[in-house]
């Protein structure tokens, strides 16, 4: 990752594309075929969408940089956001027909240090 210097603000654009970054290489490390990244339709957005085995894995990154005091990732996937997940992925599934799949919805949280480093990257399998 790159760094970035002091006196830039570290938006939260960054912050998301970063988290993103390292999940699907954690994800592409751990065998999951990524599939797409960002998909958008009316209903919301998929931040990575991928393949393990015969599974479809929907999967929902939230980063945090920080003090924890401000909330964990895992704490701002609330029921709104399962919700506007869920449906997203059932607009995925019908536009693309992947029906046959069997589904999973998964988590990835990743805490990242001041200088844009990864500090630390939790998978939730099965999340929701």
């Amino acid at each position: 990752m790159s760094e970035v210097s002091s006196e830039e603000p570290y938006t939260r654009k960054q912050k998301g594309a970063d988290g993103e970054k390292a999940a699907q290489q954690y994800l592409t490390a751990q065998g999951y075929r990524i599939i797409e990244c960002n998909w958008r339709c009316r209903s919301g957005e998929l931040d990575i969408i991928a393949e393990y085995g015969e599974v479809l894995v929907f999967i929902e990154v939230r980063s945090r940089s920080g003090s924890p005091l401000q909330g964990t990732p895992e704490e701002s996937v609330d029921e709104r956001k399962i919700r506007q997940v869920r449906a997203t992925a059932q607009v995925y599934m019908h536009m693309k027909n992947a029906y046959e799949h069997r589904v999973s919805f998964d988590v990835i949280t990743v805490m990242l240090n001041e200088g844009r480093s990864i500090a630390s990257l939790h998978h939730i399998r099965e999340a929701f």
